[in-house]
């Protein structure tokens, strides 16, 4: 691919000046680099029309000015909302037994987890789950029984070291 008719020398020769530009306007130099990076990829689409304008570091800045702008203003319409609104609700710990549930899963082989989820949590029936699976419902089933056993059994054993 052609560098756009010197596009890439215009980049090497800019971009560390207007990131440092967008930084002092910012002060966040993630940001700062997130915004000259949108305004590059613009200026790369349309370099045919830029890359032709006397000062095209300038068409540059003005983008990445705008973007920084308009980053703000989505920032503060997210704060007033957030204010507005306030926190949200805090979420409950899960359970031990939904913690021993999720070990016991990951326990499993992926293809027999993977079964179980779409058949008890996504609802999906054996044959919708042989569908999605890409195996024959036979094998679903399969799946399935050996999981729930392995599941009982994982979550009815005690644990090493339980004095009975």
């Amino acid at each position: 691919m052609s560098d756009g008719h010197g596009f890439d020398d215009f980049y090497r020769g800019t971009r560390q000046r207007l990131v440092g530009f967008v930084y002092v306007m910012t002060g966040d130099l993630a940001e700062a680099q997130d915004v000259v990076h949108e305004a590059f990829v613009r200026a790369w689409q349309r370099w045919s029309t830029v890359g032709r304008y006397e000062d095209p570091e300038s068409w540059v800045r003005v983008v990445a000015t705008r973007l920084a702008i308009s980053r703000w203003r989505g920032l503060r319409s997210r704060i007033r909302a957030h204010v507005r609104h306030g926190p949200p609700a805090p979420v409950a710990a899960p359970s031990t037994e939904t913690l021993e549930i999720v070990e016991a899963l990951r326990r499993l082989p992926e293809a027999q987890r993977r079964a179980l989820a779409l058949h008890y949590l996504f609802g999906l029936s054996v044959a919708e789950t042989a569908r999605e699976t890409g195996v024959p419902v036979g094998t679903v089933k399969a799946r399935l029984s050996r999981g729930r056993a392995t599941l009982a059994k994982l979550l009815t054993d005690e644990p090493e070291g339980a004095v009975s």
